[in-house]
């Protein structure tokens, strides 16, 4: 198998758009990939649209709005892990061979309160209410609190922390800081998570140019991020038993640094998939970032702020920096890429070339090691 780099990232403000189309804000993502990439959009040869709740064909309504194109387009869904899928795919692509160049965009707009569904409205799971999502991760909250005496404050911490790490970067949806008492005293969702503590309903777009090792040798891509290794599992416990528990990330990560010939020790930079407070904590141990049962005090130590061991979120995670389902994933590629570029300005993890994005989505888990 061959070699796959990012060589362009594109990204919009991550928050509200009323006034614009979907297609609009993938175009202006897709546009900002290839100009940082330095290509012309008629030298790509397949397209990939992750989204999940924007219709039928919406990947060719978008490139009518970039330009005229006969490539192929395949449009992706696979719930919030939707583009890192999408990034996965197209990497394959490249590694073997059959593309030199492709461009893989996310995108979404949303719509204001809880709108995952994905059972039949009258199946037993939606009447006994487990699909109600901020339900499933503080039922995990509360087996990690019993097993571990992890605390409500520790949890909350991680809302602090990635506001704190959001105010440096311009495309998050929420920049002002917060305290642990803002934190805590929003109003209760479902004991122990609070508002503040659920990610946002967001609009926005990313997106990434991905080009073989000859392409990227041929045309002198000095600022190219490898994709070194990527893994994609789907949870049967928890899809089939009701199992509230991310031991899929687990079983994905071991695969994933196993093929990167890497181990969680040599990450520099992570972005995790922090939907609910509790989902960074426990994202930790499945990383192998602690052990099992030390999330908490890993936050509480510092490790995974800014000037810590192993930052976590620097972008804000999408607690902060937002969450539109399809797009989520490539706004991790595009954060650790831009750490990885040393390009991040005032958040910038200093030396960092190794990074791994984990984005889950349902019962999928998505995971890429990046590096330079």
């Amino acid at each position: 198998m061959g070699r796959a780099f990012v060589i362009g990232i594109g990204l919009t403000a991550f928050g509200r758009h009323p006034a614009r189309s979907v297609e609009d804000l993938a175009a202006e993502a897709i546009i900002a990939a290839c100009e940082d990439a330095g290509v012309e959009w008629r030298r790509v040869e397949q397209f990939y649209a992750a989204h999940v709740n924007q219709g039928v064909a919406a990947g060719q309504r978008v490139i009518r709005e970039v330009g005229p194109s006969g490539i192929p387009v395949l449009n992706i869904e696979n719930c919030s892990a939707a583009a890192s899928t999408a990034v996965r795919e197209a990497s394959l692509a490249v590694r073997s061979g059959e593309m030199d160049l492709v461009v893989v965009c996310g995108f979404e707009k949303m719509q204001h309160g809880v709108l995952l569904n994905v059972h039949p409205e009258h199946s037993p799971e939606v009447a006994t209410g487990t699909t109600v999502l901020p339900m499933r991760f503080a039922l995990m909250a509360q087996k990690h609190m019993d097993r571990f005496d992890t605390t409500m404050e520790q949890i909350a911490g991680v809302c602090v922390k990635n506001r704190s790490h959001a105010r440096y970067n311009a495309k998050a949806q929420y920049r002002a800081e917060l305290s642990l008492e803002d934190v805590l005293g929003s109003r209760m969702i479902c004991d122990p998570i609070t508002l503040f503590q659920c990610s946002p309903t967001t609009d926005g777009a990313a997106a990434a140019v991905i080009c073989s090792g000859s392409f990227a040798a041929r045309h002198g891509c000095s600022r190219a991020v490898e994709l070194r290794a990527s893994g994609l599992v789907s949870d049967i416990d928890e899809q089939a038993h009701n199992v509230f528990d991310l031991e899929m990330v687990r079983s994905n990560a071991s695969g994933v640094y196993e093929r990167a010939g890497i181990g969680p020790g040599d990450l520099d930079v992570v972005e995790v998939h922090d939907c609910f407070s509790v989902a960074e904590i426990i994202a930790y141990e499945k990383l192998g970032l602690c052990p099992e049962g030390e999330g908490g005090r890993l936050l509480d130590e510092g490790a995974t702020r800014l000037g810590g061991r192993i930052p976590v979120n620097p972008s804000g995670g999408l607690l902060s920096k937002g969450h539109p389902l399809g797009a989520t994933g490539l706004g991790q590629i595009a954060e650790i890429v831009t750490q990885l570029r040393g390009e991040a300005g005032e958040r910038q993890v200093p030396g960092a070339r190794v990074g791994l994005t984990s984005n889950m989505g349902m019962w999928s888990s998505c995971i890429h090691v990046l590096s330079v």
